[in-house]
């Protein structure tokens, strides 16, 4: 079994997790604005813990997204530093899918719609189906406002900070979605179970190929924040 370490600051979450052969360990905290400042220590009390050193493990996970632009960019640096100087792979966990695998892990749900709230009235959405107990996309990563997704006409359980707008969208929308569930995060401890699967079917890529996903435009995003 590969030792993996999984982090993730998309959110007001910050999280950290570890599975060395099987143990898995984790630290989860909801401390909006204190990534920068908390998640290395983190890390580092994890590991010391567990007695390993970051050269010692297989990979690093990370959360790339969608989510905060400034908290993705916060775990990217971090995961890629350590794995440069390491020199170990990367492996890069949608948040969306750790979400509907936290939902499918509690609830034993079978579709799963996940979303976060992308501020700019939009929100990040994905739907999964879980019956495999990984996900399986139904309805790929996007970003769009609330009006504007379109969900099958099937049941949905439905999770994230996105569905707070779940009454500014489409009556087919809200008709699909049977329990809507707000306080969801994504958490390294999900990633890394979606790691390990990746992981094993050779997606782990170098440092450098630790790509982000915003899903949405920055220029434009920085644009609109400034007005």
């Amino acid at each position: 079994m590969p030792k993996i370490l999984a982090l993730d600051t998309s959110t007001d979450a910050c999280s950290v997790a570890l599975n060395l052969e099987g143990a898995i360990t984790e630290d989860f905290r909801v401390i909006p604005r204190q990534h920068t400042q908390q998640l290395l220590p983190m890390v580092q009390e994890l590991l010391a813990n567990a007695g390993v050193k970051v050269s010692e493990l297989d990979a690093i996970a990370f959360g790339r997204g969608p989510g905060s632009f400034a908290g993705i960019r916060i775990a990217t640096g971090v995961t890629q530093g350590l794995a440069y100087a390491a020199d170990i792979p990367v492996l890069p966990v949608s948040t969306l899918e750790a979400l509907a695998l936290a939902a499918h892990k509690k609830e034993s749900r079978d579709r799963v719609a996940a979303a976060l709230d992308a501020r700019m009235d939009e929100i990040y959405v994905a739907a999964y189906d879980m019956t495999s107990g990984m996900p399986e996309i139904i309805l790929a990563e996007q970003v769009c406002a609330p009006g504007d997704l379109a969900l099958e006409n099937v049941s949905y359980f439905a999770v994230g900070s996105g569905w707070r707008y779940l009454n500014d969208m489409s009556d087919l929308t809200q008709a699909s979605v049977t329990v809507a569930e707000e306080d969801y995060y994504p958490s390294a401890v999900d990633m890394l179970t979606l790691a390990e699967r990746d992981f094993e079917l050779g997606k782990a890529v170098t440092a450098d190929q630790a790509i982000p996903v915003y899903l949405r435009d920055e220029v434009a995003w920085k644009k609109k924040d400034q007005q």
